[in-house]
């Protein structure tokens, strides 16, 4: 792989998560990485299964093991030995149980690099520092907010940018954004663009993508300056003709609401909006109904004068007719096409992008 990847080969820590909205990181570090070779997912409740088997219902060659020194243990000490624990638990709040902090003390005595995406700073707690300072390894906190001097105000370049731009946000947290993202950017690119993911999270950077922001990171007054320089970026240096923003949170979600500065900064041609049918409550917060998804297309469309082209669909609490069923509901209340990209690949999402594809091909003399 290019830039430098992989870095290593990962043990990704889910312990008690695995298979649920906790578990997000790890999902789609099992799903896609370029950063690592992931050798196996640890979670005590799913030893023995495929990982990919448990999310998806396909075999993925990653195994779910019992503990991080089963994991460590079974990799060998060859070439293909352990050499990372990612955590792959996004708890709310962003804080290890003291379970976890433990396991992952073990996983440094193992002789493991950390990498970790919580709002707990490992590597200035003096016990992890301490002991990865004995052991030699390198703990890295993916949320540790970049120096002041280097982020960026908005300042109206993203007008310069001259790449169609498609945005998929979500109707809530945790609902499937990202992984939507990196097959959408893959389809295009499949499409003849030079496609480009910009990531705005911690698992994104995770995956290795090549432009990119940790939005929940930042001081507020940065996240729209960060977002448009990201963009802006993946234009002028990676070339790109066609990019992807992920989504945050959700714009009605009331602890995470997101969205708001990835269309006002990012300036989308278009969004695709991620839902899951069957959630009847925001995602951790019982007593807060999800809001209809007509309502959340209107807000959406409200904000950023720009058109919801698609809507993918989370596959949570639904079996493949249920999916089906919820993809034709769609399309027959709000007039777009649906799909599970999991299930059913991108094809109505890039018959929902077609007519702004289209436009903005005319705008750049037929490309």
């Amino acid at each position: 792989m290019t830039n430098g990847f992989p870095e290593g080969n990962a043990v990704v820590y889910c312990e008690g998560a695995f298979n649920t909205t906790n578990g997000k990181t790890a999902h789609g570090l099992v799903r896609y990485t370029r950063r690592y070779r992931v050798l196996s997912v640890v979670d005590s409740r799913y030893a023995g299964r495929d990982a990919g088997d448990v999310l998806d219902g396909r075999p993925s060659g990653i195994p779910v093991v019992q503990s991080i020194r089963v994991a460590v243990e079974a990799a060998g000490t060859g070439a293909d030995r352990a050499t990372h624990l990612v955590v792959g638990i996004a708890p709310d709040g962003g804080r290890l149980s003291p379970k976890a902090r433990n396991d992952v003390l073990e996983a440094i005595d193992l002789g493991l690099h950390v990498d970790a995406g919580l709002h707990d700073f490992l590597s200035e707690d003096p016990e992890f520092a301490n002991r990865a300072g004995e052991r030699n390894v390198q703990v890295r906190d993916v949320r540790k907010p970049p120096c002041r001097n280097a982020l960026h105000f908005f300042s109206g370049k993203i007008e310069e940018v001259s790449a169609f731009r498609v945005a998929v946000l979500g109707t809530d947290s945790a609902v499937g954004k990202r992984t939507t993202a990196w097959l959408l950017r893959d389809r295009l690119e499949r499409e003849g663009f030079r496609a480009e993911l910009v990531g705005t999270g911690q698992t994104a950077w995770m995956q290795g993508v090549r432009f990119g922001v940790i939005l929940d990171a930042l001081v507020n007054d940065f996240v729209a300056g960060e977002i448009e320089h990201a963009v802006w970026t993946a234009w002028k240096e990676g070339e790109a003709e066609a990019i992807v923003i992920e989504g945050q949170g959700s714009l009605m979600n009331p602890a995470y609401p997101g969205g708001f500065e990835i269309l006002a900064a990012g300036r989308p041609d278009a969004v695709v909006l991620q839902h899951a049918p069957a959630r009847k409550e925001y995602d951790g917060f019982p007593g807060y109904p999800l809001h209809p998804l007509t309502l959340q297309i209107q807000a959406v469309e409200l904000l950023s004068g720009r058109p919801v082209a698609a809507v993918a669909v989370n596959s949570e609490n639904l079996d493949a007719h249920g999916v089906d069923a919820a993809c034709r509901e769609i399309l027959e209340t709000t007039g777009l096409p649906a799909c599970n990209v999991l299930r059913q690949g991108t094809a109505a999402l890039l018959e929902g992008l077609a007519p702004y594809l289209g436009r903005w091909r005319r705008r750049h003399g037929g490309k």
